[in-house]
């Protein structure tokens, strides 16, 4: 027997008002439907002094809270891994529970079990949500209440570039190449790193369409621009540039083209880019930094407007993508 058509519109307006409630939780937007990342709230990140950090033991060193999905954290773990900070900064990861909608620590530390619990402990303002990445300082010693340091993620790229290391680190962000750097972000910050979410969080198809010409349309202009500068997006030498933008171009496959709709074109039909990811997947310590079981856990597992049956889809090997020849390579 074949549902009455005035049963399915009915049905169909019901579940749409209950969808744009959810998101209106999720990702708020404007009023022609268009997704509005909220305003962060955050502490100005600073840099602790060398001359304190080498006077510490192991347990009282600065940790940089990270979760595994977030590519905003990513930047951070990623510049962590590459100038090789492991004896002056420690990696603490957490983890998203989707029923309680909250990160959780894997491993308790200085007695909290939440990273709410953290930023408690550190005196946040009630206002600031639990985010990550998040850069806490647990104090000199164990009388010293401890702070937090940042917890946004541009700032922290800057402050990790900086922060003291035992070895012989390469300057991600060099004097002369500051513009350049900065004119990236501010071309890619909008339509890319968040263009993804404009697109996945669009509440019509005008929103979509938008978001989603705005995205293809710089990637096609970093693919141009890597053909005649590359190998990186500032010239010959990987930069904070490069790591803004691979969080959100190595979850492509995983997660923004099913999920978000980001569909126009496949990556691999940009040339350039898709070396450049090779490339960057390549560099010392950056592939243990990339969880693509986790993305999928936490991304089709956790936006339930996006995806209400929460069924996790099996994914391909992240390796094997990165790594074949796309056709116009062959």
């Amino acid at each position: 027997m074949s549902i009455p058509p005035v049963v399915v519109a009915t049905a169909r307006m019901g579940w749409n008002w209950q969808w744009n409630q959810l998101m209106n939780g999720l990702a708020p937007a404007d009023v022609e439907g268009n997704y509005q990342r909220p305003q962060s709230q955050h502490r100005k990140a600073k840099l602790t002094e060398v001359c304190e950090l080498e006077q510490r033991s192991s347990e009282l060193l600065p940790r940089l809270l990270i979760g595994r999905s977030c590519p905003w954290a990513h930047r951070t773990w990623l510049v962590h891994q590459l100038r090789d900070l492991k004896d002056t900064l420690t990696i603490q990861l957490v983890y998203a529970n989707h029923s309680a909608g909250r990160w959780e620590l894997e491993t308790p530390w200085m007695g909290c079990e939440s990273l709410l619990d953290i930023y408690k402990r550190c005196g946040s303002p009630p206002s600031h949500r639990a985010t990550v990445p998040a850069l806490v300082d647990p104090g000199k010693n164990q009388e010293e209440n401890p702070s937090l340091i940042g917890n946004e993620s541009t700032q922290l790229i800057k402050v990790l570039n900086q922060w003291p290391t035992s070895k012989k680190s390469d300057d991600l962000a060099p004097a002369k190449l500051k513009d350049e750097i900065n004119n990236w972000d501010r071309k890619l910050k909008h339509s890319v790193n968040d263009g993804v979410y404009r697109c996945g969080f669009a509440r019509n198809q005008a929103a979509y369409n938008k978001a989603s010409q705005e995205l293809f349309s710089s990637l096609e202009m970093v693919d141009k621009s890597l053909s005649r500068k590359g190998p990186w997006l500032c010239g010959k030498k990987i930069t904070l540039a490069d790591i803004r933008l691979f969080p959100t171009l190595i979850r492509w496959e995983m997660i923004y083209m099913p999920l978000f709709g980001c569909s126009q074109r496949p990556l691999w039909s940009f040339r350039n880019i898709w070396q450049w990811r090779q490339r960057f997947m390549a560099l010392q310590s950056v592939s243990s930094t990339c969880d693509a079981q986790a993305w999928r856990n936490d991304y089709f597992g956790a936006l339930f407007p996006l995806n209400p049956s929460n069924i996790v889809p099996a994914g391909p090997d992240l390796m094997q993508i990165i790594n074949v020849s796309a056709p116009h390579l062959q």
